[in-house]
């Protein structure tokens, strides 16, 4: 299966995406088996992590139907470099075309970080095969709604920053594919029982959302 192929399955199920910013490769496998078991298909290991490229590598090894990849990517070198430990998923805090062309070369999933309908449309000019609208406390549902109208019919948005059970279904409502998850799932130190009581709680929230 290839990562687009894992990225529209996760889509269709839960399109939510792990960030697990300071995960250790000591806790790789305890919190990626926490997550599959509650049904999250799409993990992210930031790169500013202890030994990152060490995670994904036991990650996507162990859990090759999820879509497992890193975050914080900032240079085309890094792309590489997540490729290479088996990463195939690419996420950036900002929008750097040699980063989402790299990506896309090869054959990855990419979401860059945009902010404004200019950075929006150059990021998918370069090939980004989705937008990570970011710091989701400065994007709130309305602005995503304005973007929505704008953006070709398709394009897979997820506000990502201070997303909770609490405004997930104002932001969907708005427009929004998925969403990435952070503090509100992981914080370093956590065991793998609490990431996966709060990654079941927050499958649960979603299903709830597509239900009402």
């Amino acid at each position: 299966m290839t990562p687009h192929n894992k990225f529209d399955r996760a889509l269709q199920s839960l399109p939510l995406v792990a960030i697990l910013r300071g995960l250790t490769p000591a806790e790789a496998t305890g919190v990626g088996a926490a997550l599959t078991n509650a049904r999250w298909q799409l993990i992210e290991v930031p790169l500013n992590s202890p030994h990152p490229l060490q995670s994904i590598a036991t990650l996507a090894t162990q859990h090759p139907q999820a879509l497992v990849g890193a975050g914080t990517v900032l240079r085309a070198g890094q792309v590489r470099e997540v490729h290479a430990a088996g990463g195939q998923l690419i996420v950036s805090p900002n929008f750097n075309a040699e980063v989402v062309r790299e990506a896309a070369r090869l054959g990855l999933v990419c979401l860059p970080g945009v902010m404004t309908a200019t950075e929006a449309f150059a990021a998918l000019d370069a090939g980004a095969s989705g937008l990570k609208l970011f710091p989701g406390e400065m994007i709130t549902p309305a602005v995503v709604k304005a973007l929505r109208a704008v953006l070709p019919q398709g394009t897979r948005v997820f506000p990502v920053g201070g997303i909770s059970l609490a405004n997930m279904a104002a932001y969907r409502a708005a427009g929004a594919d998925g969403f990435g998850i952070g503090s509100a799932l992981y914080k370093p130190g956590m065991t793998a029982v609490q990431v996966g009581a709060g990654a079941a709680e927050f499958a649960a929230g979603y299903a709830g959302i597509m239900r009402a």
